[in-house]
């Protein structure tokens, strides 16, 4: 595999640990009535590629899943980065 590729799949699980630990830290905030992470932040680490840590985070944390929108995002957003790791593989 190229080194391209690895940056990307480091990206990935980097970008995917931060938007967990995000989820989770937002949950904490909720739960102490406190000022909270804004929405637009924690989708926009789900778009650079922080998507499968979202996905988890949610459900583990219980968190955001009434949101539509979030489901939109997090679910198109890990598409993307399979089928950019899929071209990615393909073309090494």
């Amino acid at each position: 595999m190229s080194y391209i590729l690895y940056i990307y799949i480091a990206v990935l699980i980097i970008a995917s640990l931060i938007s967990f630990f995000m989820y989770g830290y937002d949950k904490n905030l909720a739960k102490k009535n406190k000022m909270r992470i804004k929405e637009k932040y924690l989708l926009q680490v789900a778009i650079l590629g922080g998507g499968l840590g979202a996905l988890i985070g949610r459900i583990v944390f219980k968190h955001k899943t009434n949101k539509i929108y979030f489901s939109i995002v997090i679910i198109s957003s890990i598409l993307l980065e399979l089928i950019t790791l899929g071209l990615m593989i393909g073309l090494r």
